[in-house]
């Protein structure tokens, strides 16, 4: 491995944005995709919901538009969500013709479900709820069969090069070793931040680097409050929890406590489809009274596993038929709707750097992102991130190296420690409900936290600093609105409304 590469694209992430934006740049140049672990590790995977698009007989890009900003609690970017539901058709449909096995009717239009705050059945599903994993094997054996596309493997970056306001790539560790990649145009991919929370559905990769990188090097972000807890992840002691898609409940399943009572009918409208954040609070609150919630997907009995295989499969892998039995829930961190702040072809405010994915905030998910409106804000943005950066011209020569080294972690167990710690303080006291004296006491112990990390830990730096940046904008919003909750400020206030805090 030389200590210096050079190449036309760099992708930072293998996610559905990173993996796109890789597939389609590699059309007019080189594209290197550098990835944490294997190819395979992102949050893609792991999505059963679906692609929320205007496919369908009845349903329009006007009305996906209307209920993606009624979901976004007037912060929504009105020009971004234009953009993603008039431009999400074409990338569905793109995507099938590249080989994506969607799920069908018998006449071979998609297959539609509906999930919360949708008015309409929208969403594209691939083998029942296993949409995620089709597109990233779609994407992924685009990927490989382009002779222009290298990926490196077990590569961390470190941190950005960036020199007078300019992004010329980053540096990194790849398989230990310390790397500069030099680049025309560097595009960051690199997911959310659940694994900052102690119950989250994100997979052990989404640490919050790409954040907490692009904060260093000065780039702007906002939103970073915005967490989306999804309702039911499956109640079990592991990490990332197992996720119950938001799809079962869409096809009839409902929630109860312990005395049987389906509570979310009397504190809703839209009872158990009602939007996320309010069903992952009335479930917080049935738990903080010492009642745990289930999910009752009984109705469905022996079509459950048709519709739900791989959920089924979850389930029964630990002890529960959900043809039969109720499923224990929990609330969990899902998605971050704040991130590295873009324009509408995903230029962030460092010249030659992009971001695109959960990492981005592109203005569609607002404070509360509609049910399955990630996956195609991916596919979207990535196209346009694509055909942008392509536009730029070859930058000759590259900034001279600088001395550096990749720093060696010794003492692994204290860093381990130090992120089960800031896991359990964001949990308590940055979650579901929060309050300036816990978002205090909660930001000591994260200063704290970070004073004693281990040299070397630089995934867990990043950690903690995701967590404080998520931390600071909570007590800085003085309300409640989509994903953000207070219970010292209960109620959204009109001066907030249109309101960005940005770092």
């Amino acid at each position: 491995m030389p200590e210096r590469i050079r190449t036309r694209f760099l992708v930072v992430g293998s996610g559905v944005a990173g993996l796109h934006t890789a597939w389609r740049a590699s059309e007019k140049g080189e594209v290197m995709i550098l990835t944490k672990r294997s190819l395979f590790d992102s949050a893609t995977a792991y999505a059963q919901g679906g692609i929320a698009a205007a496919l369908g007989a009845g349903d329009s890009p006007e009305l996906h538009r209307q209920d993606t900003l009624a979901a976004g609690g007037a912060l929504c970017d009105a020009a971004a969500v234009e953009v993603l539901v008039e431009e999400g058709p074409a990338r569905v449909r793109e995507l099938q013709t590249a080989g994506a096995a969607f799920d069908l009717e018998p006449g071979g239009n998609f297959k539609l479900g509906r999930e919360a705050a949708h008015s309409r059945r929208r969403i594209v599903h691939a083998h029942g709820d296993q949409t995620g994993a089709e597109v990233a094997r779609t994407l992924i054996e685009r990927v490989r069969e382009s002779k222009r596309i290298e990926v490196l493997e077990k590569a961390r970056v470190l941190d950005l090069i960036v020199i007078n306001g300019v992004c010329h790539g980053v540096r990194a560790a790849v398989s230990g070793k310390a790397v500069e990649i030099i680049a025309d145009a560097t595009v960051l991919a690199t997911g959310g931040c659940g694994q900052v929370y102690r119950y989250t559905t994100n997979p052990q990769v989404a640490t919050g680097d790409g954040y907490a990188i692009a904060h260093r090097a000065g780039a702007k972000l906002a939103d970073m409050e915005f967490v989306q807890f999804h309702p039911t992840a499956l109640d079990t002691p592991e990490n990332p929890l197992a996720l119950i898609s938001e799809a079962v409940r869409g096809e009839g399943a409902f929630l109860v406590n312990e005395e049987k009572v389906r509570f979310m009918s009397r504190r809703h409208r839209l009872a158990d489809l009602a939007p996320r954040d309010f069903v992952a609070r009335e479930i917080f609150r049935e738990q903080a009274g010492g009642r745990r919630v289930w999910l009752d997907a009984r109705k469905a009995g022996r079509g459950f596993r048709k519709r739900f295989p791989g959920i089924f499969a979850l389930c029964k892998a630990r002890g529960i038929d959900p043809s039969r039995e109720l499923i224990p829930v929990t609330p969990a961190a899902h998605y971050m709707m704040g991130g590295i702040v873009t324009d509408l072809r995903g230029r962030t405010s460092l010249a030659q750097l992009y971001a695109c994915g959960e990492v981005s905030r592109t203005g569609v998910h607002g404070a509360n992102r509609l049910a399955s409106n990630s996956l195609l804000e991916g596919l979207v943005f990535a196209e346009r991130v694509a055909r942008d950066m392509i536009e730029i011209p070859k930058v000759k020569g590259a900034p001279r190296r600088g001395s550096w080294k990749v720093p060696v972690l010794h003492d692994r167990g204290a860093a381990q420690v130090a992120a089960d710690e800031v896991r359990q303080v964001m949990w308590d006291y940055c979650g579901i409900d929060r309050t300036a004296k816990g978002l205090r006491l909660g930001r000591a112990r994260l200063l704290e936290i970070e004073a004693r990390l281990p040299e070397g830990a630089t995934e867990e730096t990043n950690l903690v600093e995701t967590a404080k940046l998520i931390a600071d904008g909570a007590l800085l919003r003085k309300e409640s609105r989509g994903g953000h909750y207070r219970s010292d400020f209960p109620r959204a206030k009109r001066k907030w409304s249109g309101k960005h805090i940005e770092w």
